[in-house]
C-alpha cells in the first residue's frame, strides 16, 4: 500500500529559484523496492531523484539512493548537495557540528557548511586517455573538429564521463549534439572551456598564471572561470543543467594539469535558460571541494 512521505523539490547550484538544476527528494525512502524507486524517478522526469534512508554505516548521518529516469547512480554531485539541503531543512541533525556525512553507493561523502552554501568532498577521480576511435566518434556526434579539442580524458568518480577541454567558450555554447549517436555510443560527455583562453601551450600558461588567476577568483568569487556543458543521453538525460559529478572530476584533472587555479567558479546551464554556479576549491591537503547554493521550491508530501 502507498503511504504519505515528506517531499521537497530543490533547485541546486543557485540561490535564485528556477535558475539551477532541480532535484526531487523523497525524505523517507523506506520499504520501497528498486522498481518502485525507478518508476517514481522516471515519473518526475528530472535529471535525478533521490530517496533518503537511515544509514547502515555508523559514521554516516543519512543514506541516499540516486536515480535518473533510466537507472541508479552510485554518486552524483547536485543530488548530494540537494539531498543534504533537504535533510537539514527537514530537521536533520548532523553528528558533528558543521560537517555532514552522506552514505551512498560510492561510499561516505563528507559535506561541509559555509554559511548557507554546502560543499562536498569530491571522490577521487580515475583518469585515463580515451580510445582514439571513440573520441573521434564522440567529436563527430558533437560536431567538433580535432583542432577545437585542447584535451580529452576519461574521468571516473563513480559516474564515468568523457571530459573534453575545448578551445573557446563560444565553441562550448554553440554545440548541437547528436544525442542519438551519443546514446548509441553509451558515452556521457562533458565539455568545458576557459573564457578568453588562448591556443598557446595551455598547461604552461595555466601554471605560470595560477597565482594571478587564483587572486582574481578570490577577488571576484562570482566570476565564471570555466564554462561547462554535460550531455548524458545514455542515462536518459540529453543535457544536464548543472552537473556536480562532472565538475568534481574535471576540476581534479584541470587543476592537477595546470589549466585552472586551485579555486574557481564554473558556470553551467546557459543553453537551457539556467545560470548555475559551481564553486571549486582545492584545499591544502589536496582535497577538491565542490560547493553550491540550494533553495527549496516545492515542499509537501507524495503518495508512494
Amino acid at each position: 500500500m502507498m503511504k504519505t512521505r515528506p517531499f521537497q523539490q530543490v533547485d541546486v547550484f543557485t540561490a535564485v529559484p528556477y535558475r539551477g538544476n532541480p532535484l526531487a527528494v523523497v525524505l523517507d525512502g523506506t520499504d520501497l523496492d528498486d522498481a518502485e524507486l525507478q518508476r517514481f524517478a522516471q515519473w518526475t522526469n528530472l535529471s535525478e531523484t533521490t530517496f533518503l534512508l537511515p544509514p547502515t554505516d555508523p559514521a554516516a548521518d543519512y543514506r541516499v539512493r540516486i536515480f535518473t529516469p533510466g537507472s541508479e547512480l552510485p554518486f552524483a554531485g547536485h543530488p548530494t548537495i540537494g539531498s543534504c539541503h533537504a535533510w537539514l531543512r527537514a530537521g536533520g541533525k548532523p553528528k558533528s557540528a558543521g560537517r555532514i556525512v552522506q552514505q551512498s553507493a560510492v561510499g561516505l561523502v563528507p559535506i561541509r557548511r559555509d554559511g548557507e552554501r554546502l560543499a562536498f568532498a569530491a571522490p577521487p577521480v580515475k583518469r585515463s586517455a580515451p580510445s582514439p576511435s571513440v573520441l573521434a566518434r564522440v567529436a563527430a556526434a558533437l560536431g567538433l573538429k580535432a583542432a577545437q579539442i585542447r584535451g580529452a580524458q576519461m574521468l571516473d568518480n563513480g559516474p564515468v564521463w568523457m571530459g573534453l577541454l575545448l578551445d573557446d567558450v563560444d565553441t562550448v555554447l554553440a554545440l548541437k549534439p547528436d544525442h542519438r549517436a551519443l546514446k548509441e555510443l553509451r558515452q556521457k560527455v562533458g565539455v568545458a572551456a576557459v573564457p578568453n583562453a588562448t591556443q598557446e601551450a595551455p598547461a604552461l600558461i595555466g601554471r605560470s598564471n595560477r597565482e594571478a588567476r587564483a587572486f582574481g577568483a578570490r577577488a571576484q568569487p562570482s566570476a565564471v572561470g570555466l564554462e561547462v556543458r554535460a550531455f548524458a543521453a545514455p542515462i536518459g538525460v540529453e543535457e544536464d543543467p548543472v552537473t556536480g559529478s562532472f565538475n568534481a572530476s574535471i576540476a581534479q584533472w584541470l587543476i592537477a594539469d595546470g589549466y585552472m587555479p586551485e579555486r574557481y567558479v564554473a558556470g553551467q546551464g546557459q543553453c537551457m535558460g539556467r545560470d548555475g554556479r559551481v564553486h571549486i576549491e582545492r584545499d591544502a591537503d589536496g582535497q577538491v571541494w565542490v560547493g553550491g547554493d540550494a533553495v527549496t521550491c516545492i515542499e509537501g508530501s507524495v503518495h508512494l
